[in-house]
């Protein structure tokens, strides 16, 4: 048994580390963490205890993940069926809708909050325990929230940037919302073999998604920020429910106006003005000396 709880403690490393990388919609998010991640900011007031944290990265990443997770997760991928895969994940995710629920309801998404509870009571029945999301068939999304994401829609602060030993990035908001989101129903009263098997599920599919974005971090300048300023653009994401990435594109667009504006400003086209002013100037004085050259033959 106690093999068997390192084994699984190892498999919580990187899917929890790179974590950070994933969100729900990575596409918004890559442009800035690539770009964010090239420098290396030894000065991160987010990171007070960078020194201890780079060493822990080194040991989860270099150590465990090689050695322990990815190994488990390639063996995983191989061996166990797509449909087995799908619906033990289904069953896994199935458990953290009541937690769904409650923070949905926590943040003001009272309509998020019942479709939380509709499809755990759906997919607990209709869906078998889960394995199937039947919910999901007929409509009904998931709307996952996590109490750490609460608090931080409560104006907390996330606290300083921990790498944890096994456990990965962190931050003290997060960490106390996966404490009270581990008390919620029905996950306090779940049999710890059980609880063992829906994260080791969980966790091995969550690395198994992020197998394509090892390139990305083996060329990353530094892997440590990489991961890092993704793991706080991912939970700046959740926490705004995706707005932090539509702000973002916000200030480059008004950015780029302010830019485009000065342009205007700084080109010809006043320049062009004064001349058109200055030819139709010309044009009327011509025409009241040709008036006035008439008026003399004339007489």
């Amino acid at each position: 048994m106690d093999i068997t709880r390192q084994l699984v403690a190892g498999a919580l490393v990187i899917s929890s580390l790179l974590g950070g990388c994933a969100t729900n919609n990575a596409s918004q998010q890559t442009s800035a963490v690539s770009t964010s991640s090239t420098q290396v900011d030894s000065s991160d007031p987010r990171d007070p205890l960078e020194p201890a944290n780079r060493l822990m990265w080194d040991f989860n990443w270099e150590v465990l993940d090689a050695y322990i997770v990815r190994p488990l997760t390639v063996g995983y991928v191989t061996v166990m069926p797509q449909f087995a895969r799908t619906g033990l994940l289904n069953a896994s995710r199935n458990l953290q809708e009541p937690a769904n629920f409650m923070n949905n309801v926590f943040q003001g998404k009272v309509d998020d909050g019942l479709d939380s509870l509709a499809r755990f009571l759906l997919n607990s029945t209709v869906g078998l325990l889960g394995t199937i999301d039947v919910a999901e068939n007929i409509g009904i999304s998931r709307k996952d929230e996590e109490f750490g994401e609460t608090l931080g829609v409560w104006g907390v602060d996330t606290g300083p940037f921990m790498m944890l030993p096994v456990l990965g990035p962190n931050d003290p908001r997060s960490f106390t919302g996966q404490f009270v989101d581990g008390t919620v129903y029905p996950m306090a009263v779940i049999a710890s073999n059980f609880f063992i098997a829906r994260y080791v599920v969980s966790l091995l599919e969550t690395r198994a998604q992020l197998m394509a974005q090892e390139a990305q971090l083996e060329q990353s300048v530094d892997d440590y920020a990489f991961i890092k300023n993704a793991y706080f653009e991912n939970l700046a994401f959740r926490v705004t429910d995706g707005k932090s990435g539509d702000k973002a594109i916000d200030e480059k667009q008004l950015d780029d106006f302010a830019d485009f504006e000065a342009m205007l400003e700084d080109s010809s086209f006043d320049d062009y003005e004064y001349e058109e002013e200055q030819s139709e100037d010309d044009e009327q004085s011509d025409k009241a000396k040709a008036s006035e050259d008439g008026d003399i033959i004339d007489n």
